[in-house]
Order: C-alpha cells, then structure tokens, then sequence
C-alpha cells in the first residue's frame, strides 16, 4: 500500500509574491455606457504608449460607469494630459488621480484549481487593516492595489499567510518568473 502525504495547499498553490510601490490609481467616474467608450479612452492612452496594468468597470448606474485603472507611477503626468484630452471628447463628470498607491500580487500555477486562495489573501489585508483599492486575478495570478505606505506590510502578512520565503521569490524575481 503507498501513502501519499499531502502537503498544506498553500505549499504549493502559491509561489511566490511580488510587490510594485511605484504605481498611480486614476478612477473615471460618469461615463456613458456604451459600446466603444473604454475603447476610446484606452485607446488614446496606448497611442501614446502608455501600459495600463489592473482595470474595474463598475456596474452601470443610470446609464454611466465609473472605470478605475493603474500605472506606472511614472507615467502620471502624461497620462493626465491625455485624460483632459478625453475629457474635451467625451462627457466626463469626474476625474480623480491617487499616486499612493501599491501593487501586491501573489503567483503560483496551482491557484486556478484550488478554492480560497483569495479569499485567504483578501481575510488576511483585512484583519491587518489595510484596505484592498482595486482586485485583478487571473488563473496563476491574483493582485491587490493598496495604499503604498502599507504595500511591505502586505507583503510580510501575505509571506506569513502562505508560508513563503522570501528568499524563493527573490530568486524567482530575478528569473523573470514573477513581475
């Protein structure tokens, strides 16, 4: 007879953390809901090569939508430009630029296949109290914008959460495995 010992799940869903502390929020509040706005404000922000990272539509009320998104914290200034430019082509009720912000992510190929892993990452930022500003998640990734004086907090409760070691994720850093 084989026994096979099983691991803890987050031994081997999650492997390995990243934090950005360079990124910018901007949040769109009050634009049409129709097809072809979104597309036309991202549009103009890739002509002018800017890279858009984490991205929330909300649910329309009364035919308008408000559409947060991150940047490279660097590229505020010019993506600012471009919002006014939009806003002289589209009804905009307001526009709003929060430049404190961070990014937390967690990686690992595992994750898809197994329940409550953000739910385990969202419980833990909570009971730290740090406020969770935007979510994306993808099948091996899940990412957290945060206020940027708790992103190294984040990243020491998550380590904790997971039981990482941070010495795996430098590794795995200067592999290019995670961003």
């Amino acid at each position: 007879m084989t026994k096979i010992k099983e691991e803890p799940i987050e031994g081997f869903v999650v492997a390995g953390i990243a934090l950005n502390e360079a990124e910018a929020k901007i949040t769109v509040r009050g634009v049409a809901d129709k097809p072809g706005v979104a597309g036309f404000i991202f549009s103009n922000l890739a002509g002018k090569n800017i890279n858009v990272d984490m991205i929330i539509q909300s649910s329309p009320q009364y035919e308008k939508n408000t559409i947060s998104f991150t940047i490279e914290e660097k590229d505020l200034p010019e993506v600012m430009r471009v919002m006014e430019e939009i806003k002289s082509a589209i009804s905009v009720e307001e526009l709003s630029y929060d430049s404190d912000m961070a990014k937390v992510s967690i990686v690992g190929a595992g994750m898809q296949s197994h329940p409550g892993v953000a739910a385990k990452m969202f419980t833990v930022l909570g009971q730290a109290g740090i406020n969770i500003e935007m979510i994306s998640t993808s099948e091996i990734k899940i990412s957290c914008a945060v206020k940027r004086k708790n992103g190294k907090k984040a990243v020491k409760i998550i380590h904790e959460a997971f039981e990482l070691h941070e010495e795996k994720d430098e590794e795995n850093m200067r592999e290019g495995k995670i961003e």
